[in-house]
């Protein structure tokens, strides 16, 4: 017959109920804070400020579950009968013999903590860090978890990241080269796709990401098959492809009906020899 009464004080099944415990509170706590930055970001209209307050949720539940933890372990050994002076003073003894190696996981930790709370890097943003561009999907305090347009995910230790280019900070732009035949009225030109712009900003679908009537730059150069000009959509974040592909059909189209010629590359060949 099961002594229940001798299981229940049992120190070790008391250590296992004690995990679980701090285990639940783990969740709870994960949850809580979950709960807090979606409620206080309810709130914001400004979309650059959410994102940062999505990024700093992941260095306060990384931070909750380190005290939890350590908490945890020193309660449910003490518990135990375990004296954890000894274990502490073995901790500081290893942690100088180890310092050396475990530069790069302090590297990690505190350029994470600069990346973080300067903004430099949120959670949606699209970046480009060593050679890789991508949407963030998880930035914390070791690492940057990038996703490229071929859905192929990039880790990045933050210890690594030395310069950042933020695509979408703030605002983004769309940048337009767009050629056309040297025989073409360059005035002429800009003055079609200013219209267009213009159009396309007040009634088109997405009026609402774009920020600014369309810039036109001027010509910008001479290409082997076309004069280029050079134009701009300013957009919200993460919404410069999407107009862009969408004014991109809108010249196209344009073109075609009055007639504009967006040339290819062609060659001419002239063959010298005798003619007899």
């Amino acid at each position: 017959m099961t002594d229940w009464s001798t299981i229940l004080h049992n120190k070790w099944f008391i250590a296992v109920v004690h995990i679980v415990f701090f285990f639940i509170t783990i969740k709870v706590a994960n949850l809580l804070i979950d709960k807090f930055i979606t409620n206080v970001t309810r709130y914001k209209d400004d979309y650059e400020l959410k994102k940062q307050l999505f990024t700093l949720k992941s260095i306060i539940k990384s931070i909750a579950d380190t005290i939890i933890i350590i908490f945890a372990t020193m309660f449910v050994l003490n518990n135990l009968g375990i004296d954890i002076r000894p274990i502490l003073t073995a901790a500081g003894v290893l942690g100088v013999a180890v310092g050396f190696g475990a530069k790069r996981f302090f590297e990690d930790i505190i350029t994470g903590f600069s990346l973080l709370l300067e903004g430099q890097i949120r959670v949606g943003d699209y970046v480009e860090i060593s050679g890789y561009q991508g949407v963030v999907e998880k930035a914390d305090i070791k690492m940057i978890k990038l996703r490229d347009i071929n859905g192929r995910v990039h880790y990045i230790r933050n210890g690594m990241v030395d310069i950042v280019t933020n695509y979408t900070r703030d605002y983004s732009y769309y940048v337009f080269d767009i050629g056309v035949a040297y025989k073409e009225n360059i005035e002429y030109v800009i003055n079609v796709l200013k219209e267009l712009g213009e159009n396309f900003r007040t009634t088109s679908d997405y009026k609402d990401f774009i920020l600014e009537p369309i810039e036109i730059l001027g010509l910008d150069k001479f290409d082997d098959s076309a004069v280029v000009i050079r134009a701009r959509f300013k957009t919200k974040p993460m919404k410069q492809w999407e107009v862009g592909r969408a004014f991109n059909l809108r010249i196209k189209e344009k073109f075609d009906e009055l007639g504009i010629e967006i040339p290819f590359p062609q060659t001419t060949v002239h063959i010298e020899g005798n003619p007899n």
